[in-house]
């Protein structure tokens, strides 16, 4: 099998230019391994789709199915685009949370940065939830996925490793969530750390992005349809959010290296 390495922000995957196999979860778990396999968050996916230019289909490294995947979406672009499957410099890509309208930014045959808008935040419930590390209280939004922000949030690595799986796993959220800890640092700028489901700590979660910066419009942090940058362990993301909570992201996706195995 032939996958190539891609990350957007350090959020990285394996994708495959084809269907997934029945085994598709085992085997995301087996290759994502940092130390037995590649390496990665999860495995990616793209096929033809009957209602849009592609089907993404993303596994995480626990094997699970993600409904979506912000940074994931950004490299599904630049994939196609500059290894000759598309021309066009727009693209709608079907998703397990809808179809998404994904806009190349393209100079000299590559693609710079890839802009998509994700459609609108739908908020949750605010909840305090009561963990063995401590009490914390935020935001459900669904950006596509679950999401639980907690803003303003601590960003050090003691909160993240030590709260991230305990809320993930929370009865509060019984089929999971991912859980950003934000904070506004700047008149545009919020400082992000996220615990993904299924994948634990990650350089960058695109959605997640999405959801924190949608939460700090809500309480009024920032004005609707503002740019604001998102700045991640891995990078940062560029996110708007108007006032009828429609969000468009946008941000960098690279190539990594192409691999083949005989695992399957």
């Amino acid at each position: 099998m032939h996958f190539t390495k891609m990350q957007g922000l350090g959020n990285d995957y394996l994708y495959v230019y084809g269907v997934p196999p029945k085994n598709a979860g085992e085997l995301s778990r087996r290759l994502s391994d940092r130390h037995f396999g590649a390496g990665a968050d999860g495995m990616i996916y793209i096929s033809p789709s009957e209602k849009a230019d592609y089907l993404m289909r993303i596994f995480n490294a626990d094997g699970s199915e993600a409904m979506m995947c912000g940074n994931g979406i950004r490299c599904v672009g630049k994939y196609v685009y500059e290894k000759g499957y598309t021309d066009s410099t727009r693209l709608r890509v079907e998703t397990l949370s809808g179809v998404k309208e994904v806009f190349l930014d393209v100079k000299v045959g590559k693609v710079r940065s890839v802009c998509v808008e994700m459609g609108k935040a739908v908020f949750g419930e605010t909840r305090t939830v009561t963990t063995p590390a401590g009490t914390v209280t935020g935001t459900g939004v669904s950006v596509g996925n679950p999401h639980f922000v907690i803003l303003p949030g601590k960003t050090d690595d003691d909160t993240l490793m030590k709260m991230g799986p305990l809320l993930e796993r929370h009865p509060s959220f019984p089929g999971g969530v991912n859980v950003e800890f934000a904070e506004k640092t700047g008149r545009d700028i919020i400082r992000m750390r996220v615990w993904e489901r299924g994948s634990g700590p990650t350089l960058a979660c695109g959605t997640g992005a999405c959801a924190a910066v949608a939460c700090a419009v809500k309480e009024g942090l920032f004005s609707p349809g503002m740019p604001v940058r998102v700045l991640l362990d891995g990078g940062e993301l560029t996110v708007s959010v108007t006032g009828n909570s429609t969000v468009t992201m946008s941000g960098p996706a690279e190539f990594v290296y192409e691999g083949e195995t005989d695992i399957c």
